[in-house]
């Protein structure tokens, strides 16, 4: 757990954030700085985040752990379609965002290796300097062939691939209350203390939300920002004669109609900390994980406003045995099995996650997306 003293240096300077801001903070803006205001946020903090399962002692432990910790058999497949995509581009180089702890990349690297597809940079973006650490232990053996950027170029080429950054987008919250729309933000309640506040906004979800009971739901002008100028620079490198792109989201959301149902009147926001959620996003600020499901409509139309194409849309689980992780099962020992089911059932997280692919220029048949796909759901 980071010092007290630096949970409280955020506080106090969120507390701050909201004072210049006439004593209120919309949610996105909080959450950014909750996650990300540079050596206090969750996610730049020395606080281990995600890699360990929880032990005896959960302070040595983590948050959460996601499916490449899970088993090395996530990443060997995804590397098969990551193949496929390298080669329909004829570009070489993979560009990770949020790469975590780095076992992805090390899976992919080392899959991609014995599948005998070139791969001459591996370029990572990632706001974390703690995790970028890790990362660099993770991928010593790759030497140079591994890169970290902070800021992308005015075009790229390559193949992206995503998995849990979108959730990790602040989000606007907004709420329904008595028939009326609110902007739901941050005030100050007491020292090291938040409480909501709800202000009139002229801010609405994509879709009417039937009945008039109250609702609380999230909009991503975050997310579909970031998926229009990474479909900028994918297009733009096409323009110029440098290559094709293609990429590739795995995380857990909804499409349009089903993340704006009447019955989803709670939101999606979400808290992890020592494997355990809860929905108290102003409690234990700095000190735990802030989330919220992707809206994959939003990100999808976002994407092809700008140019690109969808290759597919699909569930975590038909993604990866479209990919041959059956396959990959025959020759596993039993923790990877046990732990690649995880990844595949219905219950767990086969379903609640979602895999989307977009390409330049003309789509083409994504062995991903090859049985199951739902893009005709966005």
């Amino acid at each position: 757990m980071p010092p007290v003293s630096a949970v409280s240096v955020l506080q106090n300077h969120i507390a701050s954030a909201i004072q210049t801001n006439g004593g209120w903070l919309p949610f996105d803006r909080f959450m950014e700085l909750a996650l990300y205001a540079p050596g206090l946020g969750y996610y730049a903090n020395d606080l281990r985040k995600f890699g360990l399962f929880p032990t005896k002692d959960v302070e040595t432990g983590s948050d959460f752990v996601t499916a490449p910790e899970l088993t090395p058999l996530f990443g060997q497949t995804l590397a098969k379609q990551i193949a496929q995509a390298l080669q329909q581009t004829q570009t070489t180089e993979i560009w990770e965002f949020g790469a975590g702890s780095g076992a992805l990349a090390l899976q992919l690297l080392n899959a991609l290796e014995q599948l005998g597809q070139p791969v001459t940079r591996y370029t990572i973006v990632d706001l974390s300097g703690a995790l970028r650490q890790r990362q660099i232990e993770a991928l010593l053996i790759f030497g140079d062939k591994v890169r970290w950027v902070s800021e992308l170029p005015d075009a790229m080429q390559g193949v992206v691939v995503g998995n849990e950054v979108l959730d990790a987008m602040p989000v606007k919250l907004l709420a329904r209350v008595k028939g009326n729309w609110f902007e739901r933000g941050v005030i100050v309640k007491s020292e090291h203390e938040f409480d909501w506040q709800d202000r009139t906004t002229e801010l609405r979800p994509p879709l009417e939300v039937e009945g008039e009971h109250d609702y609380l739901t999230e909009i991503h002008p975050q997310a579909e920002a970031f998926m229009r100028t990474l479909a900028q620079k994918l297009s733009a490198s096409e323009r110029d004669g440098k290559g094709g792109g293609a990429a590739f989201f795995i995380d857990y959301g909804f499409p349009e109609a089903e993340y704006f149902h009447p019955q989803r009147h709670m939101g999606t926001v979400m808290c992890h900390q020592g494997h355990k959620a809860d929905g108290d996003p102003l409690a234990q600020v700095g000190r735990k994980d802030i989330t919220a499901h992707v809206n994959f409509t939003g990100v999808a139309v976002a994407a092809q406003d700008e140019g690109l194409a969808t290759l597919g849309y699909t569930s975590q689980g038909r993604f990866l045995l479209n990919c041959g992780l059956h396959l990959a099962l025959e020759d596993a020992d039993l923790p990877n099995r046990a732990n690649a089911m995880k990844l595949i059932n219905e219950h767990e997280m086969g379903e609640l996650f979602k895999v989307i692919g977009f390409c330049t220029g003309e789509p083409w048949d994504a062995i991903g997306f090859s049985a199951g796909d739902r893009t005709h759901t966005l």
